[in-house]
């Protein structure tokens, strides 16, 4: 595996890593919000954030990592890739050489919340409210020194 600039020819790739990753870990969310999510990460979130990609040895991607002003905004993971530590690779790696030292993760999304956790960050505070405004509380983390 290596970690590897994302561009504009991986991003479909990318979204159906994003929405199997979200529909196996995000329960919370209605169908209806994925569907609203999808396009704006494709079309919008994707271009906002430095974009890093997960590939293996044939190049396929097995998941992605985009920060932005120190913030991971987005991590995702292909669901058949779980546990094989590629998420923690693209954390270490945004960490590393990306400046990346907090992170927003959904109340709900405990395993996100332990993952996180595990790697360093601590819960600093909380939002009642997502990026979008829906109800779907978030906590602020940052990377212990």
């Amino acid at each position: 595996m290596k970690i590897v600039k994302a561009e504009k020819i991986h991003y479909e790739d990318l979204i159906a890593i994003w929405e199997a990753s979200v529909r196996a870990t995000h329960d919370f969310l209605p169908e209806e919000d994925i569907q609203a999510l999808k396009p704006l990460i494709l079309n919008q979130y994707f271009d906002a954030v430095d974009l890093m990609h997960a590939i293996d040895n044939a190049g396929a991607p097995l998941g992605f990592c985009g920060v932005h002003e120190g913030n991971i905004e987005m991590l995702f993971v292909a669901p058949e890739s779980h546990g094989r530590g590629i998420g923690r690779a693209l954390t270490e790696y945004a960490i590393k050489n990306q400046g990346a030292t907090q992170v927003d993760v959904n109340e709900q999304n405990q395993q996100a919340l332990g993952f996180y956790q595990h790697l360093g960050f601590t819960v600093t505070g909380r939002s009642p409210l997502d990026g979008q405004g829906r109800p779907y509380p978030l906590l602020h983390m940052t990377l212990r020194q």
